[in-house]
């Protein structure tokens, strides 16, 4: 065969398919890979840090087809939790976790979405308020303003874990609380003394007795801290049930991705609000029941006496949030109102 007149026909052909090919955009997939910096308030032994951020980062990833990649880093590793809000809404870093208390001096509906003590009795009543009666879509607006993008990762009972049983209103008096936000401000009005320490600060704090007791969640929360190990009382009623935990995005950085991927993130971070509500619900169960069996975790009921005490002190501190703006006095009145239906005012 005369293979060299055929190789020579060839020869033009294949010339112009490696020009055209050169001459091509290169794939996506290498061109267009965005990376955000995501600081956590959550230390990485919070069962949060993994199955809130993490399941955020997975999903995220695999719907953008790798386009948009988060990097993590715990709890003060950029920065303090009470500096986040602002590294966000600045532009210094993309994505961020925090508790609303911590953009208090941003937010006026913080203490709001930080949870008014006492008010909601089960957790699907905080979801309501937050995605059905249009809470969530004012926190957005309210924290547009600072272009950030607001989506609250969950709502979930905030419970306290303490070194000794609450028997009495004298020993609730007597307590060292370690609180944030809203709730450190009705604790001190209620009657205790409290303190606000940082998350990788906590678990000393209550083993030397700096603190009495603390709140980081509710069950699981304090079983991912080992707060269990120095601390055996588990205290219920719930101080409040609220979207105590926020994920928030860069305005600009979310305008830089294309059409398409910021609505995935939108998509993921709204389904992640149902999908972590759920999950934390059941975690709460199978945590208590491990707690109980395998460390002698005990749960401290209040006496009556203390519950309506904090009961009339907590909706006696509702009004001083309403003050801060006309959007917290119109949220206020909405939960005020939404309470009443349930027969709870």
């Amino acid at each position: 065969m005369k293979l060299m007149p055929l190789f020579k026909k060839l020869l033009p052909s294949a010339l112009a398919a490696v020009t055209a090919a050169a001459l091509l955009p290169p794939l996506a997939s290498a061109q267009e890979v965005t990376r955000w910096r995501v600081q956590s308030h959550w230390p990485s032994a919070s069962s949060s840090y993994e199955d809130s951020l993490g399941r955020l980062k997975r999903e995220i990833e695999r719907r953008t087809e790798g386009r948009l990649q988060l990097q993590l880093f715990e709890a003060g590793a950029l920065f303090k939790a009470q500096e986040t809000f602002n590294a966000v809404s600045r532009g210094i870093i993309q994505m961020g976790t925090i508790s609303p208390g911590y953009a208090q001096d941003k937010m006026t509906l913080a203490g709001i979405a930080s949870g008014l003590p006492f008010a909601f009795h089960h957790v699907w009543e905080a979801a309501y308020f937050h995605k059905h009666m249009g809470f969530e879509d004012m926190l957005r607006e309210e924290a547009a303003k600072h272009s950030v993008y607001w989506s609250t990762d969950k709502v979930y009972p905030t419970e306290m874990v303490v070194k000794k049983p609450i028997n009495s209103w004298e020993d609730f008096t007597k307590l060292k609380i370690r609180s944030s936000g809203a709730l450190q401000k009705f604790l001190d009005d209620a009657g205790a003394s409290t303190t606000y320490l940082p998350g990788s600060e906590l678990y000393p704090a209550l083993d030397t007795g700096v603190v009495d007791g603390a709140h980081w969640g509710a069950v699981q929360g304090a079983a991912s801290m080992s707060f269990y190990e120095v601390a055996k009382y588990h205290v219920r009623p719930a101080l409040n049930i609220a979207g105590t935990d926020v994920i928030i995005v860069s305005q600009k950085a979310l305008e830089k991705l294309s059409e398409r991927d910021q609505e995935i993130v939108k998509q993921v971070l709204d389904e992640q609000f149902w999908y972590r509500t759920n999950e934390y619900l059941y975690q709460e169960q199978v945590a208590l029941r491990k707690a109980i069996a395998e460390q002698g975790v005990q749960v401290n009921t209040l006496p009556d006496d203390v519950q309506k005490r904090l009961v009339d002190a907590a909706q006696a501190s509702w009004d001083a949030e309403g003050k801060r703006s006309d959007k917290a006095a119109e949220a206020l009145q909405k939960l005020k109102a939404f309470l009443g239906e349930l027969g709870y005012l």
